[in-house]
């Protein structure tokens, strides 16, 4: 396979890596911490130096209880970032639910729309459609305001698979090309521990519906739970995330710590067929 982002085409013949970019005050792990335009290009710079392909940027948090944010908020956060970047030839993801964040992203040169909410907002579509953008269709279940009150599935690996088809159905149907798809399970977004445990157990046969899989696992909850360490202290932890979900068909994973993910990776990759 080989993933079409606009301008940009990425073949799989190695996992993706996708650097978080949150220009936010709230974001779980890091909000806060590149809260300025300034502030968070350089630190997107320095993703890719450290090996990012794709660069993620955000200006609404998505973590369990945030509170949505304002359009106009939204872009005041992220366009600057996503113009700043792309002026400079740079692959940007736009990490929104919003189509006006959308539309403006796209009109910025952003060649990927990562949407939490899979293009189910009024008109989210049809931008999707008019542009030659990536999309990255996300599964969650209620709203981050709601979607860790209860989550609750009779078989959650069938319920995300059915939903995740019914969006690359309405995608084709709104002529959109396949090799522009990705698909996100949702770790985390209306998933109890155990609902993302048997997800990471099922990305095999995820992958097998023939679409690029998305695996954001980096410093989330169900990596505390287990470890019972804060965000900022779950490198090795989100590191080893990363490496079973490509190991189990993970195509991209999206991650904080790129540079310690990509020598991972490229050491699995090195390794995996001689030892």
């Amino acid at each position: 396979m080989t993933l079409r982002a606009g301008k940009f085409y990425f073949p799989f013949d190695r996992p993706l890596i996708m650097g978080i970019v949150n220009v936010t005050p709230d974001s779980f792990s890091d909000g806060g911490r590149f809260f300025t335009s300034e502030s968070a290009v350089e630190h997107a710079l320095k993703l890719m130096e450290e090996g990012a392909d794709i660069l993620d940027v955000g200006g609404e948090s998505t973590r369990p209880g945030a509170e949505e944010i304002s359009v106009e908020e939204e872009l005041r956060r992220v366009l600057p970032v996503v113009e700043a970047l792309a002026v400079r030839g740079l692959p940007v993801s736009i990490d929104t639910q919003k189509p006006l964040v959308i539309k403006e992203a796209l009109a910025a040169e952003a060649c990927m729309i990562n949407d939490v909410n899979a293009l189910q907002a009024e008109g989210a579509m049809e931008l999707a459609a008019a542009s030659e953008a990536a999309i990255c269709f996300v599964h969650r279940q209620g709203t981050a305001k709601t979607m860790q009150s209860a989550p609750y599935y009779d078989d959650v690996v069938a319920e995300v698979k059915a939903f995740l088809l019914a969006r690359v159905e309405a995608a084709l149907l709104a002529g959109i090309d396949r090799s522009r798809f990705i698909l996100d399970p949702g770790f985390g977004f209306g998933k109890t521990q155990a609902h993302n445990i048997r997800l990471i157990s099922a990305l095999p046969a995820l992958a097998a519906m023939g679409y690029p899989i998305l695996a954001g696992l980096s410093r989330k909850r169900m990596l505390g739970e287990i470890t019972g360490r804060a965000p900022d202290e779950r490198l090795a932890a989100s590191v080893a995330a990363a490496i079973i979900a490509v190991q189990k068909g993970a195509a991209i994973v999206r991650v904080h710590d790129v540079a310690a993910t990509r020598d991972a990776l490229a050491v699995i990759g090195a390794l995996k067929e001689k030892i």
